[in-house]
């Protein structure tokens, strides 16, 4: 991003992967969408009130979480780092590599989560570690000596730092299977759940957000000072959140964590906000649309998450909790940018690689398969409406119907990834 104008930085084009990494991850994150809601639906039983273990229900969140959300991030990350940090594309065969491992291990630890199988899931817990510990490599390279955007390279450390906190909860939680139980259940759990959707995930989305929304709606960059205050804020909420996991004033730690927490949210959304009132391009589709709701859950998600931490007395409350923020908020908001970045990278890729003398590559709205992008929207709004219902309900027909509206929605939205890919080759 340059500071005005809102357009990709100049000499980006030089840094992009092969094609076929990005894509290979996206395309992998696409069909592992339409996974995890049949996982929802396969789990319908279960799922209004899922507290833990294993079961459909949970391998329907890490097909979610890994298979989508990380998936995604990986793919993103490889790719738009450079851009930011204004370096060149290190060890892509490495990037390319970490695919080949990464899918079937997330594959496996799904599998072995919904069939019951200790054994299955933890080799694959094994070796999606190893692929994320090779991916934390790579991201921290790239950081190491970066030379633009420092908003969005400290975003890049702080969601490098809860990844590695990820890592070894997650691999905490997986011994307690095996019987070799590392630390105990309940914080391990609590510091993955934070660390996972908001520190990783979400601290990656907030930086990348920075380089993303002001370059599709033509707007210039935010503060850096304002940013950088939300990025305290979180990291701020963050440390609490964990402490809080270890026992220290638990109650009282969990409710600044939120506090905190709403605070990093409030700067961020008023900055996204501004961005998109100032930006020159003022209709950015149904795409912006899920990522206003996305944003709308990300906020609602922390009032859930309040409610758990004063342990209000409402049936299914961690689980609404869960449903907000994972499928809500992350799920949905990535969605909503993904819809933008692949027809975005496509129409990049498709111009590196036109012969001198031809026409000009496609741009990417001429990439972008409208009508099965309705047919998304319109399934997911309905599949989250009718999985929070569910909850509400306590009703594994409600939960059910939601798998199948997901994965009606999920479907739809593969056939327009399949579409710009075909349309990027072509050209």
């Amino acid at each position: 991003m340059t500071a005005t104008g809102g357009v990709f930085p100049a000499g980006a084009a030089t840094r992009l992967l092969p094609a076929s990494i990005p894509f290979r991850y996206f395309g992998a994150a696409v069909v592992f969408h339409v996974a995890a809601w049949a996982a929802v639906l396969a789990g319908a039983a279960d799922a209004p009130g899922f507290v833990g273990g294993l079961g459909w229900s949970v391998a329907a969140l890490h097909l979610v979480a890994l298979g989508v959300l990380a998936m995604t991030a990986i793919g993103a990350g490889l790719q738009l780092l450079p851009v930011a940090s204004r370096q060149p594309v290190r060890a892509v065969r490495i990037a390319a590599a970490i695919w080949w491992i990464y899918t079937p291990a997330v594959a496996a630890v799904a599998c072995g989560m919904g069939i019951g199988s200790p054994k299955v899931l933890a080799a694959g817990a094994v070796a999606t570690v190893a692929a994320l510990a090779a991916f934390a490599v790579l991201f921290a390279r790239n950081l190491v000596g970066a030379r633009g955007m420092p908003v969005v390279i400290a975003h890049g450390w702080g969601a490098l730092v809860s990844l590695l906190v990820v890592l070894a909860t997650a691999a905490a939680l997986v011994g307690t299977y095996v019987g070799v139980p590392a630390l105990d259940r309940a914080t391990a759990l609590a510091m993955h759940v934070a660390f996972a959707a908001y520190g990783f995930m979400g601290l990656l989305a907030f930086g990348l957000s920075y380089i993303l929304v002001p370059m599709f709606a033509l707007a210039d960059t935010p503060g850096r000072r304002p940013a950088m205050a939300s990025l305290g804020l979180a990291v701020t909420a963050l440390v609490l959140a964990g402490l809080a996991a270890f026992g220290v004033a638990t109650s009282v730690l969990r409710i600044a964590a939120v506090a905190a927490g709403a605070g990093a949210v409030a700067i961020h959304l008023w900055l996204m906000q501004a961005t998109l009132a100032a930006g020159m391009r003022k209709d950015l589709g149904l795409s912006f649309v899920l990522v206003r709701i996305g944003w709308v859950l990300l906020a609602t998600s922390l009032v859930a998450g309040l409610a758990v931490a004063l342990d209000v007395p409402v049936d299914g409350a961690a689980t609404l909790f869960g449903v907000l923020l994972v499928p809500g908020w992350l799920l949905t908001f990535l969605l909503g940018i993904l819809q933008r970045i692949v027809p975005f990278l496509a129409s990049l890729h498709a111009g590196a690689g036109a012969a001198p003398g031809k026409r000009r590559p496609p741009t990417p709205s001429a990439l972008t398969a409208g009508r099965p992008l309705t047919v998304h929207f319109t399934c997911h709004l309905a599949a989250l409406t009718l999985l929070v219902a569910a909850v509400l309900a306590q009703s594994p027909g409600l939960a059910a119907a939601a798998g199948v509206a997901g994965a009606a929605g999920a479907v739809a939205f593969a056939a327009a990834f399949a579409i710009a890919v075909r349309r990027m080759a072509g050209a």
